[in-house]
């Protein structure tokens, strides 16, 4: 297809209109480069994915890809043998996750038979290896202890490093602060250093770091600090060392796969687009028209794509005709008629859906080409005539018998008789070749031309005689009438002259009587035809509605239980909260053991039994999805750690790929990681009952608090507690984020007065500092 026309119609423009459902990087290159193409073929399977789609949409309404980066430079790098850097692995990483949620969406998908889009579903490869392999790199760039063995050693021996200067600047801190100006550890020079006072600068060995404005404050990094910073400089030397070598490892299990991963996300980012297709069509009603198997055009209720208010038209362009000729006065429509048919056409045969009713077809041309607009220059001397003629040579010189030719105002720029002439013999050379044509003019000789021609049609665009202003409405088979005389008439000028100038015209080759006929038929046509579509319309309104009330009289009495089962739930979460209220009380009162607690906090759950949503089918379906499978992403309950399932073992075990280590386990050693899918789900209510019951199954070393109300994450660590104690653990962790510090001081009062927490601390600066905090229990 030629540029030129692309450009004239402003196809760039459409295709923008699409971009703002697309989710990837992938599906903005695909779009950008999406050109109109001669192929039936590849057009009809183009217009079949976009009906898979809305299939798919009719069982899950909230169907997405979830973003994803392009992660093309980073396939190149990989067959350069570079190494990649974290921000490129967590790209990959994010392919490997969509590859296995797309594919088990594909795999749990039922009741929807796809066409096309099931090739490019089984055309995925899932790699847990890899997949539990990148989970060493989390999703904020930090590389997880676990992602080698040297590494956690590493880390470890930091840790106890900056533990020793931490312990060693407090005891400098109670023991001499009478030489501190500030009784408090600052920070120089990436070294932990104390404020001392000038005078007493030589009481305290050490290296000096900085000095204040004023003079009156030293900050001193003490000797026994030194060499502990030294060692902790050489191990974080180490820990580089170490993560450039875990980068190239990584990098390494990558480089085979390139051309799988490189696959796997074209093949996202093209159901990415096909779904930014179908939300086009449903959001903007368009449709996914027919491919003519001949050169039959048949647009119903077309719009304009890029006008805000476009009024809706059909057009009829049947094989057999060869030409449309549409005439009437300026700002009727008529140009806009003539691009809303290109754009159609181009919009198609890129495998759009276009803005028309059901019903419309469309035919495939090799070229489409056009004469829209008044391109003279005076650079090339070019007056208007001359542009269009200069066009219109170039349009006969390469259009056939598969091209569709646009031409706006054919003819106009010259004398009107010598352009009328011109004009005629332009369509007849084009009628001949048996080209398409469609023609706006102001000429009334080819009013005549169109009636008395075979194949050759007129057309107008409807004018309001009362308000004297246009309707856009295409009238197709009328030609347009003159209306100089009933509008001079209506804007005052004098009946005498108006008269005179009806006197001057020859009457009998007049054609404006037998128009007026033609538009009274055509109109009383269309009223008839819209009456018809309206007790259509009520129809559907009625089958509808019928369907409507059929539902909820079917769901009612399902709604109504659960809606019972929901308020004896909330009576039996107020009577625990209350009994763990008066645990709570008796444990601070009386020194029970932990284990008795626990006992007594089962006991009165029993009092309330459970509600039974054993045949909720939104929870059956929930549980259902959570059966663990190959290529899953989990979290081992006893380390806290991300993996990915890779193979399925026997006894109900299964092997797991955590970093760079495998590793085997059983069901109930681990938990289900959310997927993109999953979080959108357990937005639900349901869901969360199932989620929080889920979450209790397994012992588990760390709590997650951040994002949870104050009194949400009070009662979920108070269970959290019990759960260490019953399995016997010395040490837990509690993340709760600094934020406000509201969840923060709310966990410090609590863990101040529960009698069998033995120990707290912040964590070190690398594993959360102030926003997690490390519980050791009795």
């Amino acid at each position: 297809m030629n540029n030129k026309i692309l450009e004239q119609l402003e196809f760039v423009k459409v295709k923008s209109l699409f971009a703002a459902y697309l989710q990837t990087e992938q599906g903005e290159q695909e779009l950008a480069a999406l050109v109109p193409m001669a192929d039936e073929k590849k057009i009809r399977r183009s217009f079949a994915e976009i009906l898979d789609v809305e299939h798919i949409f009719t069982e899950e309404h909230s169907f997405a890809t979830g973003q994803l980066q392009d992660i093309s430079a980073s396939m190149q790098r990989l067959e350069a043998s570079a190494d990649l850097n974290i921000s490129e692995l967590l790209g990959i990483k994010q392919v490997l996750q969509l590859t296995a949620e797309l594919q088990h969406f594909y795999t749990d998908l039922e009741n929807v038979t796809l066409t096309e889009l099931q090739r490019l579903f089984e055309g995925l490869r899932i790699f847990p290896q890899l997949q539990g392999s990148l989970q060493a790199v989390n999703e904020a760039g930090f590389i997880e202890n676990f992602a080698s063995p040297e590494l956690a050693k590493i880390r470890r021996q930091l840790n106890q490093r900056e533990e020793q200067v931490r312990q060693l600047l407090q005891d400098f801190l109670k023991k001499q602060a009478d030489f501190l100006s500030e009784r408090l550890i600052a920070s120089r020079n990436g070294r932990s250093v104390l404020p001392v006072k000038n005078t007493y600068r030589h009481r305290i060995p050490g290296v000096v770091h900085d000095i204040s404005a004023s003079g009156s404050t030293v900050y001193i990094e003490p000797r026994g600090a030194v060499d502990l910073h030294e060692e902790i400089s050489r191990l974080q030397a180490d820990e580089r060392y170490e993560l450039q070598r875990i980068l190239h490892d990584l990098s390494q299990l990558l480089r085979p796969h390139v051309d799988s991963l490189a696959n796997n996300a074209w093949i996202i980012g093209h159901i990415d687009l096909v779904r930014a297709k179908y939300l086009f069509l449903r959001d903007r009603q368009g449709t996914v028209p027919a491919v003519s198997k001949d050169k039959t055009v048949q647009l119903l209720a077309a719009r304009h794509p890029l006008l805000a208010d476009p009024v809706a038209n059909d057009l009829h362009f049947a094989d057999g005709l060869k030409a449309i000729l549409i005439t009437g006065p300026n700002t009727g429509g008529k140009t806009i008629m003539l691009k809303t048919l290109g754009l159609a056409q181009l919009m198609a045969q890129s495998g759009l859906p276009i803005l028309a009713a059901k019903g419309s077809k469309i035919a495939v041309f090799r070229q489409i080409f056009a004469d829209i607009g008044d391109e003279q220059s005076i650079e090339q001397s070019l007056s208007t005539f001359s542009s269009h003629m200069t066009q219109i040579v170039a349009i006969l010189s390469k259009a056939d018998a598969d091209s569709l030719v646009l031409l706006d105002e054919l003819g106009a720029g010259t004398d009107p008789q010598e352009g009328a002439s011109l004009a005629m013999a332009v369509l007849e050379h084009l009628r001949l070749l048996n080209i398409k044509t469609m023609v706006t003019t102001h000429y009334p000789e080819l009013k005549a031309y169109g009636i008395e021609t075979d194949d050759v049609e007129n057309a107008s665009m409807e004018f309001d005689q009362d308000s004297l202003r246009p309707t856009y409405r295409f009238l197709q088979g009328v030609p347009g009438r003159s209306n100089a005389f009933e509008i001079a008439r209506r804007l005052g000028l004098s009946d005498s002259i108006v008269a005179e100038a009806e006197g001057l015209t020859d009457r009998d080759n007049d054609v404006n009587q037998i128009i007026e006929r033609l538009e009274s038929q055509t109109l009383e046509s269309r009223k008839r035809l819209e009456r018809i579509a309206e007790v259509e319309e009520e129809n559907k309104k009625f089958n509808r509605a019928v369907k409507k009330l059929y539902n909820e009289f079917s769901h009612a009495r399902e709604q109504e239980l659960l809606k019972a089962r929901r308020q004896a739930q909330e009576i039996v979460d107020k009577a625990v909260t209350e009994s763990d209220e008066i645990l709570k009380n008796l444990r601070e009162k009386a020194a029970l053991k932990p284990h008795e607690i626990i006992d007594a906090k089962a006991q009165l759950q029993k009092l309330a039994p459970s509600a039974d949503l054993s045949q909720n089918k939104v929870l059956k379906k929930a549980k259902q999805s959570r059966t663990p499978r190959i290529g899953d992403d989990i979290t081992i309950s006893a380390y806290g750690q991300r993996g990915t399932l890779t193979q399925k073992l026997k006894d109900g075990k299964w092997e797991a790929q955590v970093g760079l280590i495998k590793m085997t386990v059983g069901e109930d050693e681990f938990t289900l990681a959310k997927t993109q899918q999953g979080k959108q789900q357990h937005k639900k209510k349901e869901l969360n009952v199932v989620k929080k019951v889920n979450k209790m199954n397994g012992p588990k070393a760390r709590l997650d608090l951040r994002g949870k109300r104050y009194e949400e994450a009070m009662q979920e660590l108070d269970a959290f507690i019990d759960q260490a104690l019953l399995n016997n653990m010395a040490q837990v962790d509690i993340i709760h984020g600094i934020g406000t510090g509201v969840i923060r001081q709310g966990v410090t009062q609590y863990l101040r007065r529960n009698k069998h927490v033995k120990s707290f601390g912040y964590a070190p600066q690398n594993a959360g500092g102030s926003g997690c905090t490390i519980v050791h229990l009795v």
